[in-house]
């Protein structure tokens, strides 16, 4: 089957993008050179980075730092975009890292789950000169430890023994102080000890932990004495059983971001409220001369919601617990594994993340956007097929039962140098059960008794009457073709009609399976106000149905994506067709289908 090439990765990010706060506030750190004269500090726990004393080739340094506890959603579509693409366009680097630091959540499918979703939208973070930007969490462990003994023995940090419960009602509330722990004031030597004593594994889960030293009666809860570590004996998918303590991500972050001497550090607007425990964090660190300056620099910037989505991942964890999806990448889910399932390109994700912008205000966008970026993207580059959806069988009365017409049609119709492809119209046909009704409608200028249509690249034909069961239900409909009116031919057009009907002959058709989805949820803020999202499901998301296809489509590759004519696009399911057995998803609609819904 012959079809554009075409790159699975979006175009390249433009190096004119349109300005934001936060490239105001690249351009800033840039003019005033404070950037100028970083080189790799070679600090243990930064193996993949052999450049100590080098100057960073790199103008600017970004990361896009996922946990693995589930597969990336369409939120994350943004971030990736957004840490990749500035990157690029300033001529620096981003580094993919792991913030693999809570073992009872994290495992491997999800780390690789993660750098395929990644790399299929188009990123990478290897370079031509031989460095490679992928990080974990877990490769600082021991360098994350040797920091706190020194945060310890400047007196910025202290072992505390109250219990969890204890540490929450001591907290304070957005109004009223925090209490100091009796133990804040624990003799620096007694926090040491008993720290070694926690990374030795000498003492359960829940015994004490490790707390920053800053300032109970602060206004910002994230500074009344923060967890730095706790203990967990748990076992790490990398580490294995080597650490029975483990960072908090407020601690851990700051770090990676300085050891992979980050220069802006980009998150959604929820960790505004941490960004002076991140300053804090990495200033006392600098104190003790294991980090140099310049230091990373937190923006926030705001998340992307989508209606009838959720972008939680505990919560789309739960909907494959329960068994309310088939998977992670089920194509009902907003998962990038999910969208690439269900047929979106990576070039249309990136589109949308590009239209949808940088800002300080949370988003909501209506889905109806982002099915309309999928839209003008595959439009211009994806084959036209006849596929029948919802059969029922069309008699042409007047034609021998063996003959057999050789059609044909172009793969697209503004592409002629794709070339045709070839179908044969026969006696019997399938054709939309939609576009045939015993009574008019206003306005139906489709298949009716007594009124002329034309058949799509073959002849004009005029309804004869129907065939009905004993129940009076319609088995087939019967009708007599024009002889002089083929599709091509001088004279075809003599006769006029209003109508243009697609159809596939029974004689050549493939049978397919066709998988028709529906948004997820009833509602379009599935999970506001703290409802459960998963009382809020969609009992017709998924609909199977056998259709019919002309035979160009059993040369259909795994993902490859098509325009069934007049009916929407789709997309050859990525696990489960074969050329034996046809399976498409229906990527979308050929018009905004939720403009329709409201």
């Amino acid at each position: 089957m012959k079809t554009p090439e075409t790159s699975s990765a979006a175009t390249a990010p433009d190096a004119t993008a349109v300005s934001n706060f936060i490239r105001q506030a690249v351009d800033a750190d840039l003019a005033s050179r404070k950037l100028d004269g970083r080189r790799w500090a070679g600090r243990p726990g930064v193996a993949a980075v052999q450049r100590e004393g080098q100057a960073d080739p790199a103008r600017i340094r970004t990361r896009f730092p996922p946990e693995p506890n589930g597969f990336l959603h369409i939120g994350h579509a943004k971030s990736i975009c957004l840490n990749f693409e500035l990157a690029a366009d300033y001529a620096g680097r981003c580094h993919l890292r792991f913030d693999d630091t809570n073992p009872e959540k994290e495992n491997q499918e999800y780390v690789d789950a993660i750098i395929d979703s990644v790399r299929w939208l188009g990123f990478d973070w290897q370079f031509d000169d031989g460095e490679c930007n992928l990080y974990y969490a877990s490769d600082y462990f021991e360098t994350f430890y040797q920091i706190a003994l020194k945060l310890i023995e400047a007196g910025h940090a202290y072992v505390d023994s109250q219990t969890g419960d204890q540490i929450r009602e001591n907290r304070g509330t957005l109004t009223e102080p925090g209490r100091n722990s009796p133990f804040r004031d624990r003799p620096v030597a007694e926090s040491l000890q008993l720290f070694r004593e926690m990374r030795e594994g000498k003492h359960p889960e829940g015994a004490m932990v490790l707390r920053a030293k800053i300032d109970m009666a602060s206004p910002n809860i994230n500074l009344r004495d923060p967890i730095l570590y706790r203990i967990r004996l748990a076992h790490h998918h990398r580490t294995g059983d080597a650490w029975p303590i483990y960072p908090m991500y407020d601690y851990a972050h700051p770090l990676e971001d300085a050891l992979e001497r980050i220069t802006h550090s980009l998150c959604t607007l929820e960790f505004e409220d941490h960004r002076p425990l991140y300053d804090w964090l990495l200033a006392r660190v600098a104190e003790t001369g294991l980090l140099d300056a310049p230091l990373p620099r937190q923006i926030e910037f705001a998340r992307m919601n989508l209606t009838y989505t959720i972008t939680s991942k505990r919560k789309l964890k739960a909907l494959v617990d329960e068994g309310i999806v088939t998977g992670w990448d089920d194509p009902r889910m907003t998962t990038i594994a999910g969208l690439r399932r269900r047929g979106y390109s990576p070039a249309s994700i990136r589109l949308f993340c590009e239209r949808a912008g940088v800002s300080k205000a949370n988003q909501l966008i209506d889905m109806a956007v982002l099915e309309q970026t999928v839209r003008e993207v595959l439009d211009p580059t994806v084959n036209r097929l006849h596929v029948i959806t919802d059969p029922i069988r069309l008699v042409i009365d007047n034609m021998d039962p063996a003959e057999r017409i050789a059609c044909s049609a172009p793969r697209h119709p503004h592409h002629p140098e794709w070339g045709q492809r070839s179908f044969e119209l026969s006696r019997e046909l399938w054709i939309e059960r939609e576009d045939f009704a015993e009574t008019t409608p206003k306005g139906f200028f489709r298949l009716t008794p007594g009124q002329l249509v034309r058949l799509r690249h073959g002849f004009v034909v005029r309804c004869t009457g129907v065939d009905r069961d004993e129940n009076g239900e319609i088995l087939q409909v019967h009708c007599e073709y024009l002889p002089d009116t083929r599709s091509g031919t001088p004279g075809a057009d003599s006769v006029k009609v209003k109508g243009n009907i697609h159809w596939v002959s029974a004689s050549d058709a493939v049978p397919v399976e066709l998988r028709i989805f529906a948004p997820l949820f009833l509602d379009a803020q599935p999970d506001a106000g703290g409802q459960d999202p998963l009382a809020n499901i969609n009992p017709d998301s998924k609909v199977v149905r056998t259709g019919y296809a002309e035979p160009e489509i059993r040369e259909a590759r795994p993902e490859q994506q098509f325009q069934f004519e007049r009916q929407g696009y789709y997309v050859a399911d990525r696990y489960d067709h074969t050329a034996d057995r046809p399976v498409f998803n229906r990527v979308t609609t050929l018009k905004d289908s939720f403009g329709k819904k409201k």
